[in-house]
């Protein structure tokens, strides 16, 4: 039988957020229509914010960002053409591998630096030249943030310029681009910078239940209704759920300083664990290196203290707007009772 506590602390990821009772009042009251008849006057008013907020020309809402960065890889490449990826990239390593499978569209992955970028050396070397050999090397994707690290903005220019310079087009799956945009200091805007389009997630730490909205030129994007019609993402009365998505982009961006704020605590308050090794966090993302004999115990230990952790030898914390300042002294005394 699980443990049962009123709050439990859930660090797993910040898709485990739950809608706030704001984001619920804006969910019930907002007015709906049928999406794929474009009839959804939320669903488009949150296209049209979304497009406007981060510097494009039009947006597109869907289910979730696996499928945004799907619609974007298949709107920018064709069968037999390829794209280069992080080996650490979402959109290779996580995503079941729908580009290949359902747009018969080759990955050309390529190891991530320490950072999280891509040798621009490495981005020329893995374009194709033209030839009947090789796939037609058409699009660089990018993540920011990835495994919680900035992508330095100079680098993302300097990417973006040499793509472009070499006829790709660009992608951005930005999942956490928010977070990256607070992190630096800069607006959403110029954390796009470059990008031909851009997945933006609502669910993660903004705190939307659900939802994604892809971002580009309006042309992309009208066609990008197709593909998200093929894909099974064609919704009716959708505003429901785009109004929570409105709200935490009105409401939930320049909070994500918080979470960065208590990812900083909660990491440097474990890092005073001698049998632990933690990495510092740029964001709301960081990692424990915890001994293979301590793993079960110390897994049992954080659930009767109503702690959610995914924790092995190598483990992933993940701070959001439900974890406060206190719960993150709670799981730094529970670490520190088991250690001691």
């Amino acid at each position: 039988m699980s443990e049962q506590h009123e709050h439990w602390i859930d660090l797993r990821s910040d898709t485990v957020t739950q809608p706030s009772s704001a984001m619920r009042a804006a969910m019930a009251a907002a007015p709906v229509g049928d999406d794929v008849y474009a009839d959804d006057p939320t669903v488009n008013r949150l296209q049209d914010y979304a497009a406007e907020l981060f510097g494009f020309e039009a947006g597109l809402f869907a289910p979730s960002g696996t499928q945004t960065n799907l619609i974007a890889l298949l709107g920018h490449c064709g069968r037999g053409d390829e794209y280069l990826v992080g080996q650490e990239a979402h959109t290779y390593k996580y995503e079941g591998g729908g580009a290949a499978v359902l747009g018969s569209i080759q990955p050309q992955p390529i190891a991530n630096q320490a950072d999280g970028s891509i040798a621009l050396a490495d981005i020329a070397a893995y374009i194709k030249p033209d030839d009947m050999h090789f796939a037609r090397t058409r699009l660089l994707a990018l993540e920011n943030t990835i495994g919680g690290r900035v992508l330095p903005q100079d680098y993302v220019l300097a990417a973006t310029r040499l793509a472009h310079g070499k006829g790709l087009a660009t992608h951005l799956d930005g999942a956490r681009v928010c977070n990256a945009a607070v992190k630096n200091g800069i607006s959403l805007r110029a954390a796009v910078e470059g990008f031909d389009t851009v997945s933006v997630c609502l669910s993660k730490g903004l705190g939307a239940p659900v939802g994604s909205v892809l971002l580009g030129p309006k042309a992309f994007i009208e066609q990008g209704k197709r593909w998200r019609k093929m894909l099974g993402g064609g919704m009716r009365q959708a505003g429901v759920i785009a109004a929570a998505g409105q709200y935490a982009l009105e409401n939930n961006v320049e909070r994500l300083a918080e979470d960065h704020q208590n990812a900083a605590d909660l990491s440097a308050g474990l890092a005073q664990i001698e049998q632990l090794r933690v990495t510092t966090p740029q964001t709301n993302i960081f990692y424990v290196e915890i001994p293979e004999a301590a793993v079960a115990g110390l897994r049992e230990h954080l659930t009767r203290q109503g702690i959610r952790a995914s924790i092995g030898t190598h483990t992933r914390l993940v701070t959001h707007l439900d974890v406060s300042k206190q719960d993150v002294q709670k799981t730094i005394n529970a670490f520190k009772e088991f250690f001691k």
